[in-house]
């Protein structure tokens, strides 16, 4: 088979096939890229600051449109409700998220037997090094700006111990604060009080949380099309293979026909042999 495959046209016949399987490899990584490709992102309003109680709601779930908000919130701290959130990176470097308890002014007050008369949300207001460095919020009304972020997942079976938290999750700090809470917090990018800036302290850092990229979606159907591809590239080189076996056995018949009909042509002519040559007898002449 090996010579037949090396025939002029098949050879030409394998070049034109790993040229069009390699096209169909190409067009099969295109789709697989465009299968994880994030879409263009729409036009979103996520940088222009808004109120707090226009944007969120007390008492409901967290919506996904809402998520890395830039909001501004008025209200103020309560320096007895404030927690530190450890294992919090700056730089490569663990530490401590100041989380502080902020009632917003003019939320709205939820109703039930656990309800506060005010509605709180939990503020991440700045990362230290050592929980030592830690301060307590301003006091008095502050004019605040941050990214809202939705509420964390509390780790299970973890307990922080006094003034920690595993999280910065809505549910946990309930249950530390006694309060009514947003289903969110707020990572603090501005702290004001009376139209002049609170500086956050020279061991604090700001968090500067950007928004999260959005999640990587597969559009099945561009995978999908990607396998198809690499189907079609291997197909084309067993539709090359297939042919020049077909001309393979084509030859074997060929060469099985000549073989039949050289046989027959070297037999002698057994009818003529078989005749033997006849004399006449010779004529009885009848005596009278």
């Amino acid at each position: 088979m090996l010579k037949t495959a090396l025939k002029p046209r098949w050879i030409a016949g394998l070049v034109f096939a790993l040229l069009l399987s390699g096209v169909f490899v190409l067009l099969s990584q295109w789709q697989l890229s465009r299968s994880a490709q994030h879409e263009p992102p729409a036009p979103s309003s996520i940088e222009e600051v808004k109120p707090l109680v226009d944007v969120l709601q007390p008492g409901q779930f967290f919506p996904g449109s809402v998520s890395d908000q830039m909001v501004s919130a008025t209200g103020s701290y309560d320096p007895g409700k404030q927690v530190l959130v450890e294992g919090r990176l700056y730089n490569n470097q663990k530490g401590f998220w100041i989380v502080s308890a902020f009632a917003v002014n003019d939320a709205p007050a939820l109703s039930g037997v656990a309800a506060s008369p005010q509605t709180w949300i939990p503020v991440a207001r700045g990362w230290v090094a050592d929980a030592a460095q830690a301060g307590p919020p301003p006091s008095g009304t502050v004019t605040l700006t941050g990214r809202l972020i939705p509420s964390e997942a509390p780790t299970p079976n973890v307990d922080a111990g006094p003034g920690r938290a595993s999280a910065v999750s809505a549910a946990e700090l309930i249950n530390k604060w006694e309060v009514s809470s947003y289903p969110g917090f707020i990572a603090a990018t501005s702290e004001v009080a009376g139209g002049v800036p609170i500086p956050l302290g020279d061991n604090v850092k700001a968090l500067n949380i950007p928004p999260q990229p959005p999640a990587e979606q597969v559009n099945w159907l561009n995978l999908f099309y990607a396998v198809e591809w690499v189907v079609f590239a291997g197909f084309s080189i067993f539709i090359w293979w297939r042919l020049v076996k077909d001309d393979y056995r084509r030859d074997l018949e060929e060469d099985e026909d000549d073989d039949e009909y050289g046989d027959f042509d070297d037999e002698p002519d057994t009818a003529e042999a078989s005749q033997e040559p006849t004399t006449p007898e010779p004529e009885q002449k009848v005596q009278q």
